[in-house]
């Protein structure tokens, strides 16, 4: 209890940051998708399911990020990864670029980190109500084949 606490006071702390200064920040997010169904994560720090990923570290690349984000939060081990296409995000006074990859190969052999409240997959025409706005519209877009990669606002 504790613990979930303090990640939601550091994730307020964040928030407060990003208002005084604005950041350019970049991240990565994967769709790990298999027999027509997508694996989802739902934090303990906010509502809702996600795509798994996270920040790009200094120093490491975008594939190097998609694959330590995709194992801390799913346990997963991706093999090759599809650049799906890069977004910009101006919402809470930031700007973020995320850059979206799909996994059609991958193994999940771990478990996901205190981060994560949940891993589930879902069928990809049956995606849980509150699955977050822009992630529900890359899935919306993949299932529509829609060219890759894209590029556009989050």
């Amino acid at each position: 209890m504790v613990k979930l606490m303090l990640i939601r006071l550091l994730y307020l702390g964040f928030k407060i940051y990003c208002f005084i200064f604005r950041p350019v920040r970049m991240g990565v997010r994967v769709m790990t998708i298999r027999d027509d169904k997508v694996w989802l994560v739902r934090h303990t720090y906010i509502n809702g399911w996600f795509l798994p990923g996270g920040g790009v570290k200094r120093g490491e690349t975008l594939e190097e990020a998609v694959r330590r984000e995709a194992l801390e939060e799913t346990g997963a081990h991706l093999g090759e990864v599809t650049l799906m296409g890069v977004y910009t995000n101006f919402v809470q006074w930031k700007t973020d670029h995320s850059i979206v990859f799909i996994c059609k190969d991958f193994k999940i052999t771990g478990k996901p980190d205190g981060e994560i409240a949940e891993m589930r997959a879902f069928s990809l025409d049956d995606l849980p109500a509150d699955v977050f706005s822009s992630h529900r519209l890359r899935l919306d877009e993949y299932r529509a084949g829609k060219p890759i990669p894209q590029f556009g606002e989050w």
